[in-house]
């Protein structure tokens, strides 16, 4: 059918809720907004589904939640007796229509005899992964769409270790929800209203409880007279955060009222995304009214958090690169200290983030592993290597401001960050040391790793093939050399293979297959272009490395310059 065809059936449908009904109205009178919204089905892909809310088969409401968990609910089903009984854990964040939307994730499950767990508030991303767990669940659903504008929402699904869908398990899924039919004709059956389980505090408290263990140093709380200001950005991380920093024991920690309470629009701010400096403007004001020594910001589903250091010349804003390194370096040196450093200690990383944290985890005798970008494949290393006992689980972190200290939890977890970042900033201040200062003494212990990333959004149909085709050209027309400088060797994940431009024999990759190209350069800069799995994005990502900042800097933008211009030639044939 035609996107009109689609769009007609939907506003004929008789049962279609006054909601999606008024947004069809406003479609009928932009054509390409109309389009936009019925050219093709979401796409629930191994990550689930993100998009903007709105009628139509291309967006976020009512029924493409009910067509996805009704695929769920088939796979579920197909697992047998004991993954029915087990159920799912579902929880949701500030944004709008998350409530609406998890509980009819709810109700289909149930319609379907398949017990649901339902969080009654906003709750994190990593706290539903650690429910999984704790209850022992088959499965975990959580509706957020992270840093999204607040037009989106979106569908996360989890296995029972916690962590999201292997690729494998997501493949199926994906399967199942593409074959629940037309979504407007999904009826939801009669159901035992028992089979929806209100979570309430135990599992809150449960939570805090393993919480507590992320501190290396505890007795710091108490005595520090660090100051902090944190926000949650609107977003569902504020309560559980101002309760564990009290209950530890911190003393002068600041909290942005404005943006305490869940609040989907984020009124507050342009983006609620801590990746970038317009999120901390009112973190800022009350670091400058209490002098703040760091201020920390969470996304809103309390996976991701940003960090900013006070500096004589202001708050500097930290990467995610770079409070992955102060992490790792704190607690390695932490373990160390105090022997409890096992000999085959592990981190994880992904491979667009910087190999800084690769050499302070080597200083302090642990190995690094890379995995695809997406904290799913730091999930499935975990789990691997708990079974198998080869390597010990030290700290994961990505680029995109996600780190996880202990493997409770199978995702990112802003809240374990918060925690260890605070005690980081109180340990180095007993020393006489910002977290700043930390930083540049690892520069000038192992060099001045320095990252960038572009990301050109093209929306649409048209953005979608424009996108299509730069992979596919870049792969025909390869690349030689980047900013005068050579390429030495190239990493495809989608064909699995390494080549080198000095004749070696190339290599596989031992990864699963993804749409991305990594370029190795005779400099020690690399380079990486990939699709987002999330937002209308092209990315690419860039690392270099030098003796001194400056002539790192000069690196990178000459390297951003040259392969951006490169790039978006094909992104505008």
């Amino acid at each position: 059918m035609s996107y009109k065809q689609l769009f007609e059936q939907w506003n004929n449908f008789s049962d279609l809720e006054p909601v999606w009904q008024e947004n069809l109205q406003f479609l009928a009178r932009d054509e390409k907004q109309m389009e936009d919204a019925f050219y093709r089905d979401l796409e629930f892909g191994t990550g689930g589904m993100r998009g903007e809310i709105g009628a139509g088969t291309n967006r976020m409401n009512t029924y493409t939640i009910r067509k996805a968990t009704t695929g769920l609910a088939s796979y579920i089903k197909a697992a047998g007796p004991d993954a029915i009984s087990r159920g799912v854990v579902i929880a949701y964040d500030s944004r709008r229509f998350s409530p609406e939307f998890a509980q009819e994730a709810a109700n289909t499950l149930a319609s379907n005899g398949i017990k649901a767990y339902l969080y009654r508030e906003p709750r994190t991303t990593p706290q539903l992964s650690y429910s999984v767990r704790k209850l022992e669940a088959y499965m975990g659903i959580v509706i957020t769409a992270s840093h999204n504008p607040p037009e989106y929402n979106g569908y996360k699904v989890y296995g029972e270790d916690g962590a999201q869908l292997n690729l494998a398990d997501a493949d199926a899924v994906i399967r199942y929800v593409n074959e629940a039919g037309d979504a407007l004709q999904i009826k939801q059956n009669d159901f035992n209203e028992n089979l929806i389980i209100q979570l309430d505090e135990e599992m809150d408290k449960a939570y805090l409880d393993e919480l507590k263990t992320v501190q290396e140093n505890p007795e710091l709380a108490s005595k520090t007279n660090l100051k902090v200001v944190f926000t949650p950005l609107h977003g569902a991380s504020g309560k559980t955060v101002k309760r564990i920093l009290s209950e530890v024991g911190y003393e002068h920690i600041h909290y942005v009222e404005e943006q305490m309470e869940p609040n989907g629009e984020f009124p507050t701010v342009k983006s609620p995304n801590p990746e970038e400096q317009s999120s901390f403007e009112y973190a800022i004001r009350y670091g400058k009214e209490y002098d703040a020594d760091i201020l920390v910001a969470a996304d809103p589903d309390g996976d991701r958090v940003g960090l900013a250091v006070k500096t004589a010349e202001g708050y500097k804003l930290l990467t995610g690169n770079q409070t992955g390194a102060i992490l790792i370096e704190y607690l390695l040196t932490q373990r160390k200290e105090k022997g409890t450093m096992p000999a085959n200690g592990r981190v994880f990383k992904t491979i667009v983030t910087s190999d800084l944290g690769r050499v302070i985890a080597e200083y302090y005798g642990a190995s690094t592993e890379d995995v695809l970008t997406g904290f799913k494949f730091i999930g499935e290393k975990i789990k691997q290597y708990e079974e198998t006992k080869e390597y010990e689980f030290l700290f994961g972190y990505e680029e995109s401001y996600g780190y996880l200290v202990k493997s409770f939890a199978r995702d990112k977890d802003a809240i374990q960050s918060v925690l260890a970042i605070v005690e980081a900033a109180a340990f180095y201040k007993e020393k006489g040391m910002t977290l700043v200062d930390v930083l540049y003494a690892l520069y000038e212990r192992h060099g001045y790793y320095i990252e960038g990333l572009v990301s050109v959004t093209k929306k649409g149909v048209s953005g979608a093939n424009a996108i299509q085709n730069l992979l596919e050209q870049v792969r025909i027309n390869q690349l030689s050399e980047v900013a005068g400088v050579a390429v030495l060797s190239q990493e495809d994940y989608l064909s699995s293979l390494r080549t080198f431009t000095d004749g070696r024999k190339e290599e596989q990759i031992l990864l699963p297959k993804s749409n991305v190209l990594k370029y190795f350069l005779a400099d020690g800069s690399w380079v990486c272009v990939r699709p987002s799995g999330t937002e209308p994005k092209i990315k690419y990502y860039f690392g270099v490395t030098s003796g001194s900042e400056a002539e790192s800097m000069t690196k990178l933008e000459i390297l951003k310059e040259a392969f951006s211009a490169e790039m978006n030639k094909y992104l505008e044939e």
